[in-house]
């Protein structure tokens, strides 16, 4: 009797230690997950914090820049910090702001013909433009763009060029802010004035004496829809030296002027 419960005695201790060392693992397993839970419930609380420090700031900004003109663009100092390092060769960058008062009702229905003929009707987003995009991008290795001129706006005065989510995702961001505080009047007077209408000429007013050596008040409907129609590829065609590629959309643009009619666009 004494030898069964000594061997009881030890066969019930080892089991106990066999219990004792495989639960400790399974309570320390739990540990690194809990540690990583609070680590992205803190990280996600900073973000937010710093959310609530940043939004208001640019939401003054953007209401700043609905009476005050953009002195530069996020555009601009890129191309300038190019220059300086030699990394995209070509003319000095030139910049110049020009009042909504001195620009032609036609320069502003030129571009709106070339780059958003819904821009009066849409918020910010063309959503049918959009679609047609997707699908000719389906069937085309020619990737076709459907961004607006308050999207083109919001990317040029803030951002960087990219295709990358976390550009789009600002950039509509910044859209829906622009299209609130801002009058469609002021999102075209803007982009008149930081658009790239040809390599390193920023604005209506730059481009009108770069080019034609003239006043944005002076252009005719043609040399307008000159330079609407090189801004899809500002770097690549000279308005003032036009191939036949160019000439050839700026007629476009003309037709489109002459269908959409003056009266499309608010412009006083």
């Amino acid at each position: 009797m004494a030898g069964h419960a000594a061997l009881y005695a030890t066969s019930t201790s080892s089991n106990m230690a066999r219990k004792t060392t495989t639960s400790s693992p399974r309570r320390n397993q739990h540990r690194p997950a809990a540690k990583k839970h609070a680590a992205s419930k803190g990280l996600l609380r900073r973000a937010l914090r710093a959310a609530g420090w940043i939004l208001p700031g640019i939401v003054a900004v953007i209401l700043l820049l609905r009476f005050v003109p953009p002195p530069t663009s996020a555009f601009i100092l890129t191309r300038h910090v190019e220059r300086m390092l030699d990394s995209a060769p070509g003319p000095a960058v030139m910049h110049e702001w020009t009042p909504l008062r001195r620009i032609p009702r036609h320069m502003a229905l030129a571009v709106v013909a070339a780059e958003d003929q819904n821009f009066p009707n849409h918020f910010g987003f063309d959503v049918d433009a959009i679609a047609r995009a997707v699908e000719h991008n389906k069937k085309n290795q020619r990737v076709r763009g459907a961004s607006t001129i308050s999207q083109q706006t919001a990317k040029n005065l803030f951002l960087w060029s990219g295709r990358s989510y976390v550009r789009k995702a600002l950039e509509a961001g910044f859209t829906v802010l622009i299209e609130l505080l801002w009058s469609k009047e002021r999102i075209l007077e803007v982009y008149l004035n930081i658009a790239e209408f040809g390599d390193g000429t920023y604005g209506v007013g730059a481009a009108s004496k770069r080019f034609f050596g003239k006043t944005p008040a002076r252009l005719t409907t043609h040399e307008a829809a000159l330079l609407a129609a090189a801004l899809p590829s500002p770097r690549k065609f000279s308005p003032s030296r036009p191939s036949a590629y160019l000439r050839q959309r700026a007629q476009w643009v003309q037709t489109q002027m002459r269908q959409l009619g003056p009266n499309h666009i608010a412009w006083h």
